[in-house]
């Protein structure tokens, strides 16, 4: 079907809530979308307005379109999200994550057992996560085993045993240095004199205690822990008391570590993402009574050109499906739509904002992360990318795989030079940077010496029938942009090659014929390469200055003088560090460099000027 008629159909839909699918000539969904109102949205893709590439192409391959009719954009929500589960079009990002979380269990029988699994049963047993660090729940695991005598494995007894409630089964237990090692089971009341017995019921209470802190609630345990630490210690009964102390200690130094925020703060999620061209990022904190109980960070490369509201919707629902998550309200960093029952909260200050920053901060991690694997895996991409996203900031035609840099050097108009750094495909190729000796301008003009380093380079280029950049970067402001235009416009490639300048002050990139300077993110990987260019071409430029300036006074000075040669001259100067140095040096600091009678020459010869 052509465009025409699908726009015929997309005018002909409902302005109702609901989910649109695009299919194929094949019959088979390519693409499935939510909507407030069914026909604004899917005409929009009809519109006379650009698309991108891909957005494009998605269109290229619509025969067909269904939709769907809900009572609310939430329903609408719920069903693109179940449909995209079911069908995996191809044009949809999603969520892909085959990893398998460890979960706490704490097993369905008597004396339960807690023990660490992937695989959850419906077995009635309870379990607490998923976690995404095996390292929070081995520290967990020790927390709890270290505050209470709790099983981790079968014993000395059968399972059919151990669930045989007719007998009277305690735990055996041996204290070690204020920890519990557990011996086995007991049937009956015989016990040995050195071991310690827990009863059904006692059990089952310590059961309870740990159920509450994998949960994360603290507070009403560690009170009456500590009551029941007074009371032993009212009885006389201290090593009790100081058992339970140290319990009381390694609680709090667990609840200190983890806690972020006000306790107050409970069964929150909170989502944040960030975004560039190709990729999105999200990163996923479930809190706790204040602490961080579960983090977790994705990728999505986008399909389309799909907005963050739209990724973050669709990776919330993702998630939380994920982790199990009930909570009903969400902490997140932009304005998205979701089922009525869930608050979404935008913080703005305050222990909330703090919390929303502190995911905004993992976030951002993870993405420099996945940057560096990138570049380390696939480094052509990494710089394509890069490229990619100074195509879009400057508003350039192409990628600019070929840049060049100019940047001027003197000392109050006194051996000028220029410089020209090349970078291809992002980096530095240095065997094409170029240095030059200023002919044409005498004294410091800084606009006459870009007009003429300019002028040389892409005339020879053009000479020798090299291939030009695509982009040019002069350091400097409106007026050195002016002048290497002009050069441009003698050799008549102002239209063949993207000339921008940018100004050290503020790092304002200026356009021609553009009074108006562009400011781009401190963090942008625009301004950065662009920041890199300019760096290399002022260091490439200044090392130039700075040796012809060394070989000037040198001749200029020290090979005036008879009988001194340039080796006498390097030997000062590496001494002294300059003429001056030398000029004022004091003669037997002479003689210990060059000998008695270069030393002479050389005082006498500055004692007479």
């Amino acid at each position: 079907m052509d465009v025409k008629s699908l726009k015929i159909i997309s005018k002909n839909l409902p302005s109702n809530p609901g989910v649109y699918q695009f299919l194929d000539s094949k019959n088979k969904i390519i693409y499935i979308g939510k909507a407030k109102n069914l026909k604004k949205r899917v005409s929009s893709y009809f519109s006379n307005q650009g698309h991108t590439g891909k957005t494009a192409k998605l269109i290229s391959n619509i025969s067909f379109i269904k939709h769907i009719i809900v009572k609310t954009e939430s329903d609408a929500l719920l069903l693109e999200n179940n449909l995209i589960k079911k069908h995996k079009p191809k044009y949809n990002i999603q969520l892909k994550d085959g990893k398998s979380y460890p979960w706490i269990c704490i097993k369905n029988e008597r004396f339960p057992r807690l023990f660490i699994t992937r695989k959850l049963l419906d077995d009635g047993s309870e379990y607490y996560g998923p976690f995404t660090s095996i390292k929070t729940v081995n520290v967990l695991i020790d927390l709890i085993t270290n505050l209470f005598p709790i099983r981790l494995s079968n014993y000395n007894l059968t399972e059919k045993k151990i669930n045989n409630t007719k007998d009277e089964l305690t735990l055996r237990l041996f204290r070690r240095n204020g920890h519990s090692i557990i011996l086995g089971f007991n049937i009956g009341n015989v016990i040995k004199s050195n071991e310690l017995k827990i009863t059904e019921d006692q059990y089952l209470q310590n059961i309870d205690s740990v159920k509450e802190i994998l949960k994360g609630k603290f507070s009403q345990f560690k009170i009456e822990m500590k009551q029941r630490m007074k009371k032993f210690s009212n009885n006389m009964d201290f090593e009790k008391a100081q058992e339970i102390k140290e319990k009381i200690v390694a609680l709090e130094n667990y609840q200190s570590k983890s806690t972020i925020v006000n306790p107050k703060i409970n069964n929150i999620d909170v989502f944040t993402i960030i975004s560039e061209n190709d990729y999105a990022y999200i990163n996923f904190l479930q809190i706790s009574y204040g602490c961080i109980v579960r983090s977790y960070n994705t990728e999505i490369k986008k399909k389309l050109d799909e907005n963050d509201n739209q990724i973050l919707e669709l990776g919330i629902f993702n998630i939380r499906s994920k982790f199990n998550s009930k909570s009903n309200e969400i902490y997140t960093n932009i304005s998205i739509d979701l089922e009525k029952n869930i608050k979404i909260s935008l913080p703005k200050s305050g222990d909330k904002k703090h919390i929303v920053d502190l995911s905004l901060k993992n976030v951002k991690h993870f993405r420099i992360n996945q940057l560096k694997q990138r570049k380390h895996i696939d480094p052509q991409s990494h710089y394509k990318r890069i490229l990619n996203q100074v195509k879009l900031d400057l508003s350039l035609k192409k990628e600019p795989f070929h840049i060049e840099c100019f940047d001027n050097s003197n000392l109050q108009g006194t051996n000028s030079t220029s410089a020209c750094v090349v970078f291809k495909n992002a980096r530095p190729n240095k065997k094409e940077y170029r240095h030059f000796n200023i002919r044409q301008v005498v004294g410091a003009n800084d606009y006459a010496m870009i007009q003429e380093v300019v002028y040389r380079r892409y005339s020879r280029l053009l000479k020798e029938k090299r291939s030009l950049p695509e982009l040019v970067i002069i350091d400097g402001g409106k007026g050195q942009l002016s002048s290497a235009l002009d050069a441009l416009i003698k050799l008549k490639l102002e239209k063949k090659i993207v000339l921008i300048g940018i100004a050290k002050r503020l790092e304002e990139i200026y356009f021609v014929n553009d009074p108006t300077p562009l400011y781009l993110n401190k963090r942008s990987e625009t301004l950065k390469l662009i920041q890199q260019l300019r760096n290399e071409a002022h260091r490439f430029s200044l090392k130039h200055h700075r040796n012809k300036r060394a070989n000037s006074l040198i001749r200029n000075e020290l090979e005036q003088i008879k009988g001194i040669g340039r080796k006498t001259i390097i030997d000062l100067l590496n001494q002294f560090k300059s003429n001056k140095g030398i000029s004022i040096a004091k003669l037997k600091d002479l003689k210990k460099v060059v000998g008695n009678s270069r030393a002479l020459l050389i005082y006498n010869y500055y004692k007479s000027r």
